[in-house]
């Protein structure tokens, strides 16, 4: 018999979707018969799989050592587990407690991985939290812990990782919901000299991972709403902004600035070209620098040092 004993990392989930992390080598129809025979229980009670477990909850599997060693996969190692604890750990930690990491990420590393099999953010914190003891092999077969939000490649600045999934369901909550207040700095063309809110219609080409702006409403687009302030005038005709992301696109504050005259330095999708390379400007100078929560907490993160030549 195996006991388990629920943590917050696999809180607040249905008892089925956990078993099935924990069995994985068992199908879903073996599983079910298991709680019906009570070969399965919760808290020592005959459960059907449908139950939200909490942190304390436990998880009774009357299976011989060698069928649980080979329902679970126990035998096996995961190649994804070693791999990524092999990999880049070295994130820069603006806050980190039980439940989160607060990330500053740099420009030139991808959020998430994708086919191109290049290491991300999401890799490299996974591989923090197993350096640093939070994360076992075991585990990690329950919860990948993840990231919430996601910044384009070339866009520096603040990523929210969840260490548990209570965390991560409560994170991408507040950001669906928009209660969380997100705010970046970007160097942009021209001279702006007041605040402005501006919305229109956002448009995503799936073929070539470009988005276009209009001004009236149009099958597939989506409204975008976009607020900015200016900071300070820069030399050669650039404005530094702060920004207010009011609705979260693909693409939604480079797209949207530009569609106003007034790309993002750096900019190789939607900027100016020219000056990118009269300018010699090395990265995107678009940086996600602060959060605020429902509950009054506020963190910062510092812009990159590409920013400090324009200052």
């Amino acid at each position: 018999m195996k006991e388990l004993r629920i943590d917050d990392a696999n809180s607040n989930q249905r008892f089925d979707k956990y078993l099935k992390r924990v069995l994985s080598e068992a199908s879903t129809s073996f599983i079910y018969k298991m709680l019906r025979k009570k070969n399965i229980t919760l808290n020592d009670k005959k459960a059907d799989g449908s139950e939200k477990l909490n942190t304390g909850d436990v998880v009774k599997i009357w299976f011989s050592d060698e069928t649980f060693e080979k329902m679970s996969g126990a035998s096996q190692a995961d190649p994804l587990y070693e791999a990524i604890a092999k990999g880049p750990n070295n994130i820069n930690i603006v806050f980190e407690d039980d439940d989160m990491i607060i990330i500053n990420k740099p420009s030139g590393i991808k959020s998430q991985k994708d086919s191109d099999g290049e290491v991300s953010i999401n890799e490299m914190a996974i591989s923090y939290m197993i350096k640093t003891g939070q994360l076992t092999e075991e585990s990690f077969k329950h919860f990948h812990p993840s990231i919430c939000n996601r910044l384009d490649r070339n866009t520096s600045g603040i990523v929210l990782f969840a260490k548990n999934l209570k965390t991560a369901q409560s994170l991408g909550l507040a950001l669906k919901e928009r209660s969380c207040k997100k705010l970046y700095h970007a160097i942009v063309l021209g001279k702006i000299a007041e605040a402005q809110t501006i919305d229109g219609f956002l448009y995503k080409d799936e073929t070539t991972n470009k988005v276009s702006i209009l001004n009236k409403e149009t099958k597939d687009a989506k409204p975008i709403k976009t607020s900015y302030r200016p900071i300070k005038h820069l030399d050669n005709d650039l404005t530094l902004l702060e920004i207010h992301l009011i609705t979260g696109r693909t693409h939604q504050i480079r797209a949207h600035l530009a569609s106003i005259g007034h790309p993002i330095l750096g900019d190789m999708k939607y900027g100016n070209t020219n000056i990118n390379k009269r300018l010699n400007v090395k990265s995107q100078l678009l940086h996600a620098f602060s959060i605020e929560f429902e509950d009054g907490r506020s963190f910062e993160a510092k812009e990159p040092e590409e920013f400090n030549v324009y200052f």
